[in-house]
């Protein structure tokens, strides 16, 4: 068990070769005791004698009923703004936290798929942070180096799967929220599309546009989870009926990249080169490279913050954060009580030049079957974003605070290590419903780079 690199295929295997699911389970906890690197990355554990009760209702299931579990016997964990029946859900603010009588529409798939959840993980308060520094149970770093933010909201689940401690975890992604900790951790994040997983019982960030994000060691993990989560949920008003856009039967693809004066890095020429690379590889392993006007994209990641979208996360949590100013974190309520007062004629229009930015972005999606940028284009450590903890973590946002606006879907991957150590990621992203014809290139691609190779040696 302590060789396993923790994907589902090693753990199918295993169990294939008799391990029983509580070996499994176990070693999962023992990593989690024992992963001195890290502070802060779990909310909440799951107790022992419920961990057991849980183990031993899977082991007492015949063997067909077991066929039936896409994720039998996987451990797992959720973010701690998705409810556990029983179990204090908190959002990062004690001052918030309650304990949910119903688990969310998407956890309880998870277990009726066979899942173990073993905690509830850390994020940025509210879901509100790019980098995983806004929360007052500590804060995960990047499993590359202490001194490197783990990225956010979405800071604790991709820690524990990049460090090996479970295969796949759920976060939630609005601007970039799971997309971004997978790449600061080497690991894949997939974003899809808005309402195929139901966001009912998940604690609302910009409540219209949330998704449930998945994050694993390879597309393939993630794929297997999203195919167990995806249901029609009819207590959530923004869920959708999945539909599966397959990918070209002939396995070519064409691709769309920014030009090259609309690529941005903030000063980063190691990443710049690195994503130059990534794009290369795209076309050694069969793709067209089609260069695109950037703007439709950049704009649309502008609106969610600059022109009154940000003003929804008032309407679920601007009351709380008014009453409990004191007990939450400085820059989230300077974020969302900052754009309390937005006009109702700022709004519509910022939906108006967001229809317009959709056409565009549709007509040229209808020339390239996804785009390829980075996830972001730089890495920053904890200081350096203490010490700019505005802007710094919008930049980390670059390229990912488009997707949800534009009701896209995406998948970010590992793309390499830089020469400073740390990894680098790019993201293919696609019109809605297009998770199934990215897969297959986002999975060459990675093979292509190495493929996942974990976190780096202790």
């Amino acid at each position: 068990m302590k060789n396993l690199r923790f994907t589902l295929p090693e753990i199918r295997a295993a169990y294939a070769a008799g391990a029983r699911v509580a070996d499994v389970v176990q070693e999962a906890v023992r990593r989690a005791d024992t992963d001195v690197q890290q502070s802060g990355v779990w909310i909440t554990r799951i107790p022992a004698g419920a961990l057991n009760a849980r183990v031993k209702a899977l082991e007492s299931l015949d063997a067909a009923a077991r066929a039936k579990m896409p994720l039998f016997g996987m451990p797992c964990a959720i973010k701690d703004n998705m409810d556990l029946a029983g179990t204090q859900t908190t959002a990062a603010c004690p001052a918030y936290a309650y304990t949910p009588k119903e688990t969310a529409f998407a956890v309880r798939r998870l277990e009726a798929a066979g899942a173990v959840i073993i905690g509830k993980t850390n994020m940025d308060q509210f879901a509100t942070g790019t980098a995983g520094l806004r929360s007052p149970y500590g804060t995960p770093r990047s499993v590359f180096g202490r001194d490197y933010v783990a990225g956010g909201s979405s800071s604790g689940s991709a820690v524990v799967v990049g460090a090996g401690i479970v295969p796949f975890a759920l976060g939630s992604d609005t601007a970039g929220s799971g997309r971004i900790p997978a790449a600061f951790n080497n690991i894949v994040g997939l974003k899809p599309t808005r309402g195929i997983i139901s966001a009912s019982g998940v604690v609302p960030c910009n409540r219209s546009i949330d998704c449930v994000a998945v994050l694993a060691h390879s597309v393939e993990d993630s794929m297997t989870v999203l195919d167990a989560l995806a249901e029609m949920d009819p207590t959530d008003i923004y869920s959708r009926v999945r539909v599966s856009i397959p990918a070209n039967a002939s396995g070519s693809f064409s691709f769309a990249v920014p030009k090259a004066a609309d690529l941005e890095f903030f000063g980063d020429a190691e990443n710049a080169q690195m994503f130059a690379d990534a794009v290369a590889t795209m076309e050694r392993i069969g793709g067209k490279k089609i260069e695109i006007d950037f703007a439709p994209f950049r704009d649309a990641g502008g609106l969610l913050y600059g022109a009154g979208f940000i003003a929804e996360r008032v309407v679920d949590l601007g009351a709380f954060i008014e009453a409990h100013e004191a007990e939450c974190h400085p820059n989230v309520v300077k974020l969302i009580l900052g754009n309390k007062d937005r006009k109702a004629t700022e709004v519509f229009a910022g939906q108006h030049k967001l229809e317009a930015l959709k056409r565009a972005a549709a007509g040229i999606f209808a020339g390239a079957d996804f785009l390829l940028v980075p996830t972001s284009p730089i890495q920053s450590t904890a200081a350096e974003v203490e010490a700019d903890p505005i802007a710094l973590p919008w930049k980390f946002s670059f390229y990912t605070g488009f997707g949800n606006i534009l009701d896209l879907a995406a998948f970010a991957v590992p793309a390499g290590i830089n020469k400073r150590g740390l990894p680098f990621g790019v993201q293919l992203v696609g019109p809605m419903f297009t998770e199934a014809r990215m897969a297959p290139v986002a999975s060459k691609f990675m093979q292509a780079v190495g493929g996942y190779t974990g976190a780096p040696a202790a």
